[in-house]
């Protein structure tokens, strides 16, 4: 995945790809997964980096949905436990079963919990990860220490995936590649082609960094933005009606002395009526989320203070060690991208409340709505649609089964480098081969190489891109991430042939966006 060969391909193929996908988010990125594999010529770009947006700020969980259950949504429960149990099979290294304790205040909720997610479980089927059951009040103190004695009655474990988001990404765009695909980050389209009958066959791009423009065409455009669904949306029919509505989440990052154990919580009725989970993750504890509509959808949204202090005291109301501000290491806010109600029931096609295709009369297609999860099979349904639209002989898919990129069984979670799956010997290789096995910090478990493999295999292009995605030490340690800024742009720096202004410039463009992750 080199981005100087796929630029190569971009501006000298004169052929016409199967499909052109705008975005590099889940959504892109499953649409590009199962059309490579299923054997069309794909070319997928996004305007930034891979995952910039909301792809790189999820809760971290590949789960079902237990509050779909609550509301009664069955169909979309089932197919995100589905989806969750292959995704542990097809990524291994990056995925993995989590025991999560939902504290029980009283009878009537131990019966409801136990009751509810043994349904959870039956529809997973032979993809269930383990079986939910009630433990005593004694039980739950001891296996999450800090929980608040008073607060309980006794627990419910249950079990749900957790995951990498960013490292997700960056595989299954690896299979892409492999398969055939072009994908590029740094790549924006500022237009559409439409032919004769305003039918859209292709797209106007614009390289980022060369500043170069290109018209690539394409049988299938494909709108997968995520929150700037409309903007595309625009470009096709100016004064098309709106269909995202922006929610923002936002979680917190503490030390993992806040939740000793190995078990996650579940805290299913907080005050917004959404879920609270506290889940460790990278030796750290993620606590999240927020639902908060959004008037304006932006690339770097900032968690609201009310947000914050929302997170903190509903954390605290069930922890002996309540977590002040001085506690965050870092926070960052996503925006879902909701789909918004009323209009396009005409030409909608609903495929499930987690995600819809809409078709429009130029014949581009936009997925909105949808979560990780759920990515693949998002990617087999608009696969699927398109090859309908076009009277395509159909192909079932194959992406099922399909092994992601780095996959490595019995990996052990407890190394700095298991993420890179089968992937880590050769990085480790090159550490030792180019004399990269230096700390860049200690307290990280960051070397060298990895920043020399990133730049070398993993289109990293920026500090940012680095930091923040290829590893995830932005959202970790926000702080300590902007002390390893200056080294890491002085080795992107040689890796990539640039002068020491631009490292200037890359440390003082990360140190404005990290100090938003910072309380």
């Amino acid at each position: 995945m080199v981005r100087s060969e796929m630029i190569k391909k971009l501006s000298s193929d004169t052929k016409e790809y199967d499909f052109i996908v705008i975005g590099g988010g889940a959504t892109g990125i499953g649409v590009a997964l199962e059309a490579s594999a299923r054997g069309y010529s794909v070319l997928l770009l996004e305007k930034s980096d891979f995952t910039k947006g909301t792809s790189s700020k999820a809760t971290k969980l590949m789960h079902g949905g237990v509050r779909y259950l609550a509301q009664g949504d069955v169909g979309l429960v089932r197919e995100a436990v589905v989806e969750r149990g292959l995704m542990l099979k097809n990524a291994p290294h990056i995925t993995k079963s989590q025991s999560f304790i939902i504290p029980t205040h009283g009878l009537y909720d131990e019966i409801l919990y136990t009751v509810g997610l043994t349904f959870y479980d039956l529809l997973a089927g032979r993809l269930s990860l383990g079986r939910s059951k009630r433990i005593s009040k004694a039980k739950t103190l001891k296996r999450i220490s800090l929980i608040n004695p008073d607060k309980i009655s006794a627990g419910v474990v249950y079990y749900d995936g957790q995951f990498d988001d960013s490292r997700l990404a960056i595989n299954a765009l690896q299979n892409c590649v492999e398969m055939g695909g072009v994908v590029v980050n740094y790549c924006s389209v500022s237009g559409l082609v439409k032919d004769a009958n305003g039918k859209v066959t292709g797209v106007h791009v614009r390289d980022e960094e060369e500043g170069k423009e290109y018209e690539i065409k394409g049988k299938q455009v494909v709108n997968a933005t995520g929150v700037f669904a409309d903007d595309i949306l625009q470009m096709d029919s100016p004064g098309a009606e709106k269909t995202i509505a922006p929610s923002q989440g936002v979680h917190l990052i503490l030390d993992k002395s806040f939740l000793p154990g190995d078990d996650a919580i579940t805290i299913p009725k907080t005050d917004d009526g959404r879920v609270l989970f506290l889940v460790p993750w990278h030796d750290k504890v993620i606590v999240g989320t927020t639902d908060t509509l959004i008037e304006k959808e932006s690339l770097e949204p900032i968690a609201l203070e009310e947000e914050v202090e929302f997170i903190l005291s509903t954390a605290g109301r069930y922890l002996t060690k309540a977590p002040k501000r001085s506690d965050v290491l870092s926070v960052f806010a996503g925006l879902r991208p909701l789909a918004a109600t009323k209009g396009h029931s005409d030409k909608t096609k609903e495929i499930s409340r987690s995600h819809k295709i809409y078709t429009s009369k130029s014949g581009m297609l936009t997925m909105v709505g949808g979560k990780w999860t759920t990515f693949r099979k998002m990617g087999e349904d608009l696969v699927d649609k398109s090859e309908k639209l076009h009277g395509w002989a159909h192909i079932p898919t194959k992406t099922r089964h399909l092994k992601i990129h780095g996959y490595k069984e019995n990996v052990d979670f407890t190394k700095p480098f298991y993420f890179y799956g089968s992937d880590e010997e050769k990085m480790l290789k090159l550490a030792k081969d180019e004399g990269l096995e230096s700390f860049i910090s200690p307290s990280s478990k960051v070397i060298e190489a990895q920043v020399v493999w990133a730049v070398k295999y993993e289109m990293a292009r920026t500090v940012e891109d680095f930091l923040a995605r290829r590893t995830r030490c932005q959202l970790l340690d926000a702080k300590e991430s902007i002390k390893m800024a200056p080294k890491v742009a002085g080795i992107m720096a040689k890796e990539l042939g640039k002068d020491l202004s631009w490292e200037k410039d890359q440390v003082a463009a990360y140190l404005e966006v990290t100090s938003n992750y910072i309380l």
